[in-house]
């Protein structure tokens, strides 16, 4: 553990209701010895969890070596680390996520230089627009996708996209289907499960539409429904299988949206996530009337 710090002062406090208070001697933990008055003061009324103060007036202030007694304003640095780790492909303007759908086209709206004429000297904005499909990027697919009468984006809870316990199943490289026996192995009750394939490598390319784009079989959507799992996610082209041969059909689809569990399709980034002990959030904005939009999926690891 490194030098920790305490202050030890006087302080008085104006209150904007009225009245004060006043300390001597007063000691508190601090981040680090070149803490200036007015932080001091802003971490002493933290940690009082003081309401309505007009002023803080710190005085005799003694910076000490000494270890931290543990208080509301300043991290120990004893506690876990913890990472975020970002699982989306960046939206970019004409870029490619379903082969010979639309792109998206990113333009201003308002530039810096017309907006001058609205604001103060020296004060501009930049607003952009965006027109593309839903399917972009990296995206959520609700109920609604499949089912005319199921949950849009307004509809779906956030306990089903913010925040869930996760698992990574490791897909072997060269698999196309996921199938009922690869998931059984795992524990996905109540979990986001993210299907690591590997194929998120071909984003952006003609091979990612390949025929032989890993999936996951109607039968392993079946078993993810009856294990309890609470959203799925893949980082390949579709959770179905998209080849000639599956005929238009669309199992995985079907039975998950059935059942109210969400879909995350063209994830990545999978590899720099630990197979459990993380939490997954793909939240999109609340549109009604749509079925499916990009979001920023990502994972929190402690």
């Amino acid at each position: 553990m490194g030098e920790q710090y305490r202050a030890q002062f006087d302080a008085e406090v104006t209150f904007a209701n009225g009245g004060g208070l006043r300390t001597d001697g007063f000691r508190l933990d601090i981040p680090g010895p070149d803490i200036t008055d007015d932080e001091l003061a802003a971490l002493f009324v933290r940690h009082l969890g003081l309401l309505m103060v007009a002023e803080v007036r710190i005085g005799a202030k003694t910076i000490i070596e000494e270890p931290h007694k543990g208080g509301r304003g300043v991290t120990t640095g004893t506690g876990p680390p913890r990472r975020l780790v970002e699982l989306s492909h960046v939206i970019t303007d004409g870029m490619t996520t379903l082969p010979g759908w639309p792109a998206p086209q990113i333009t201003d709206w308002l530039t810096f230089a017309a907006s001058r004429a609205n604001y103060a000297p020296g004060v501009e904005f930049h607003v952009a627009r965006i027109d593309m499909i839903a399917n972009t990027g990296t995206y959520l697919d609700t109920p609604a996708h499949r089912w005319a009468e199921g949950a849009d984006l307004a509809g779906v809870p956030l306990d089903r996209l913010a925040d869930l316990p996760g698992v990574v199943v490791r897909v072997p490289a060269g698999t196309r289907a996921v199938d009922r026996l690869m998931l059984a192995p795992y524990e996905v009750a109540g979990r986001a499960v993210l299907l690591h394939t590997g194929w998120d490598a071909h984003f952006g390319t003609d091979r990612y539409g390949a025929p032989e784009a890993p999936h996951l079989t109607g039968d392993a959507a079946r078993a993810l429904v009856e294990a309890g799992a609470a959203l799925v996610g893949i980082d390949s082209i579709n959770i179905d299988d998209m080849s000639p041969a599956a005929g238009g059909e669309r199992p995985a689809h079907s039975t998950l949206l059935a059942a109210g569990i969400p879909i995350v399709e063209h994830l990545t980034g999978l590899d720099a996530l630990p197979p459990e002990g993380f939490r997954f959030t793909a939240a999109p904005p609340r549109v009604a009337g749509m079925g499916t939009f990009p979001v920023r999926a990502f994972a929190t690891v402690d």
